[in-house]
């Protein structure tokens, strides 16, 4: 049994110092708690005695998409029901004054993007309370979705948005087959059941019905950003909206974004929107995580980070053709 011990554990070391190239790190074995409900950490507090009002900052961090995103070694969360249930807390409690929705995202699926920004809008309904959307590295395409269902957005300097537009990624592997002697033969029920099948090339009637499902989507987005932007003409909207990205001042020219500043920045505006003078800021994230300040996020790991971390594209795990509200060269 001692054997076997030292022969896993020198297995398991070979493998990271591979895998970890030569770069200095640490390989991590924790325990994880039974209990993974959302904590609650207090990262700032304005000074004086009896603060109990409080600003939320939710992060969306990564590609939205409503499935668990797991790393090698290390389980996730699912992004839509981890946003669901911060907002859930968040309004469970009464001395919640004002949210920030702190945005790090090129994006992800239409049906995910969907779900959150109508999750956030139930959320505001309910509680009538300001939120501000914050956007950091990327907020772009489904995360710039999800900041039109805020009260307002505000960008840092350096930020990348826009995107806005609808996209769906296929393949053709037929001439590869072609070349190692291999047919593909689907027995189908309907001439379109094997629609977008990289086992054949994509026919015109094919494109011209997935066009129309890019479309219907791409108009719903137009929808949530003339919503959420009510002072952008139409005319002009039509033009942003080629999938172009923006820089945060260009955003802000063309009426994207209503300010330009950083997640303290955030936090005040928010408190000026909630008629606040004094509140804690907090965060929610799991048992073994840590939040030490506004730009911490809960998909990062408490302590040593681990050596061994492998995270294929949301594209190349998703099993199948999606329709996508996302910047891909933000992966």
């Amino acid at each position: 049994m001692k054997n076997q011990c030292i022969q896993i554990l020198l297995a398991m070391t070979i493998v990271s110092f591979f895998l970890s190239g030569c770069g200095s790190g640490a390989f991590q074995i924790q325990v994880v708690p039974d209990d993974q409900e959302l904590k609650e950490t207090r990262i700032k507090r304005d000074k004086g005695m009896f603060v109990s009002d409080k600003i939320v900052v939710i992060d969306v961090d990564g590609i939205m998409t409503n499935k668990q995103q797991d790393a090698f070694m290390r389980k996730g969360d699912n992004p839509v029901s981890t946003f669901l249930e911060k907002l859930d807390k968040a309004a469970s409690d009464e001395d919640v004054k004002a949210v920030v929705i702190r945005l790090n995202s090129p994006g992800g699926t239409v049906a995910a993007t969907d779900m959150m920004y109508h999750s956030l809008t139930e959320y505001k309904r309910k509680t009538d309370v300001p939120v501000i959307a914050c956007m950091l590295d990327v907020a772009a395409s489904g995360a710039y979705h999800l900041a039109c269902g805020c009260d307002g957005i505000i960008a840092q300097p350096s930020t990348v948005t826009g995107s806005i537009g609808t996209i769906m990624q296929t393949f053709s592997v037929t001439g590869t087959m072609e070349k190692i002697g291999v047919k593909a033969v689907a027995i189908k029920s309907g001439e379109m059941k094997d629609i977008a099948s990289p086992l054949h090339e994509l026919s015109k009637e094919e494109q011209e019905i997935l066009q129309q499902i890019i479309d219907g989507f791409y108009g719903q987005f137009l929808d949530v950003v003339k919503k959420g932007r009510p002072d952008l003409d139409k005319d002009k909207l039509k033009q942003l909206a080629d999938g172009r990205v923006f820089t945060a001042p260009q955003a802000k020219e063309e009426g994207l974004i209503d300010r330009i500043g950083y997640p303290q920045d955030a936090v005040k505006w928010a408190k000026e929107m909630a008629g606040v003078e004094k509140a804690q800021v907090v965060m929610y994230h799991r048992p073994m995580k840590t939040m030490p300040n506004l730009y911490g996020s809960a998909t990062s790991s408490g302590g040593v980070s681990p050596l061994v971390n492998i995270d294929l594209p949301d594209w190349l795990q998703s099993g199948g053709t999606q329709f996508l509200y996302l910047w891909q060269p933000g992966l």
